[in-house]
């Protein structure tokens, strides 16, 4: 249970990752192409887009990266991406960190379950690590790490990434983290615990 915490921990200390310094400014104007999905500030409305305000900046840039160099897919996305600069990854990136998080609720009937997972793990037949040993107690992520804040995020879009780590469509997590950790969840796991992300902050 605590493995998962151990290798956050060390991340933030072994790794030395170059990030291009990113403006918020030149970010905010960047993002007007990215307003129609996510929100002006980031902020998505539509459950399927993520919420990008608040995220950390090496997360966000991974992300982008991932969908330029094709180790994630979307149909939106990816095309977008490959226009990208490493520099207008790092202003975008800038911009929607400096943004407000909104909030969000989760389903009453799903908080038991889905705080289990998130907070305590599983362990059983398939041994399940505690989720707030990389994503923090409140969801906000480790950013020296690139451990994404969740509290907040969408259901329906958490769900959705929990199932394509689950399925190795999604790829991008160093040494097969949440491939390894979404591989052991049931479908009634991914939504209670996505449900619960969703109102956590």
């Amino acid at each position: 249970m605590y493995r998962m915490f151990i290798i956050a921990v060390l991340s933030m200390f072994g790794q030395n990752v170059a990030l291009a310094e990113g403006s918020v400014e030149a970010g905010k104007q960047k993002s007007v192409a990215c307003a129609a999905c996510h929100g002006a500030d980031g902020n998505s409305v539509n459950p399927a887009w993520p919420r990008l305000a608040g995220q950390n900046q090496r997360y966000l840039i991974e992300q982008l990266e991932g969908f330029k160099e094709g180790d994630r897919q979307d149909p939106l996305m990816t095309p977008l991406a490959m226009m990208l600069s490493g520099q207008d990854m790092a202003d975008l990136a800038a911009f929607y960190e400096a943004q407000e998080p909104g909030h969000r609720e989760a389903d009453p009937a799903l908080v038991s379950l889905g705080q289990k997972i998130y907070r305590a793990g599983v362990v059983g037949e398939a041994i399940i690590p505690a989720c707030y040993a990389c994503h923090g107690p409140n969801g906000h992520g480790v950013a020296p790490a690139g451990y994404p804040a969740l509290g907040g995020q969408h259901a329906a879009y958490t769900e959705a990434q929990l199932r394509a780590f689950r399925s190795g469509a999604r790829r991008t997590d160093a040494d097969q983290q949440m491939r390894n950790v979404a591989a052991r969840l049931s479908d009634e796991e991914i939504i209670a615990v996505a449900s619960y992300l969703q109102g956590l902050h």
